[in-house]
């Protein structure tokens, strides 16, 4: 016949601080995956693009930080009330996202919006032409761009030595709280 042993139950800090870490790990790892996502792959899914607002111009329905994707939409399609990301001249990389207010058309016929910044007391000197869209805003994650612009340039690396640094000693910890339980049961 074998012997059944039955495991104690760990006690005190080492098991909320075993349970805490547990939680937080998984529900960052939710929020993390959640996150790519909504940043990465619903964009590369729908043929979008995901930006960061810089600037307070469409505030408070966009402020800075902010993390839009922009979809591609037919210049016909864009109606006023509608935020449009767009170049700042055709052709050049510089890119405004502004809402809608009107829509008119040139002498020659040519289809024009005129935009303005929600913050703006007055509308964007120059209208818009179709070439410069580059589309509508499909959604907006709050706070998301100040983390993305982070993880761009220098900055990425101490980041990511940061987060692997914490995993590392997280995984550490875990390891020396298991070593000595197993002490513990061999006594």
């Amino acid at each position: 016949m074998s012997e059944v042993r039955v495991r104690p139950q760990r006690r005190g800090v080492s098991a909320f601080l075993s349970a805490l870490g547990t939680g937080v790990m998984a529900g960052l790892t939710v929020l993390f995956v959640g996150v790519i996502f909504a940043t990465v792959a619903i964009p590369f899914f729908t043929g979008s693009t995901a930006l960061t607002v810089k600037t307070s111009s469409m505030e408070p329905a966009v402020p800075p930080g902010t993390m839009i994707v922009v979809h591609p939409i037919r210049f016909s399609e864009i109606e006023p009330g509608m935020i449009v990301t767009y170049q700042l001249r055709s052709g050049e990389p510089t890119l405004i996202t502004h809402r809608v207010t009107q829509q008119q058309k040139l002498a020659d016929g040519t289809g024009v919006l005129i935009t303005k910044g929600d913050a703006n007391p007055a509308p964007d000197v120059d209208p818009i032409i179709e070439t410069q869209v580059r589309g509508t805003v499909r959604y907006a994650i709050p706070y998301i761009g100040w983390v993305t612009t982070l993880f761009a340039g220098e900055t990425r690396t101490a980041i990511v030595t940061l987060v692997v640094a914490g995993l590392l000693l997280y995984a550490a910890w875990m390891l020396i709280l298991s070593v000595r339980e197993r002490r513990k049961m061999g006594r």
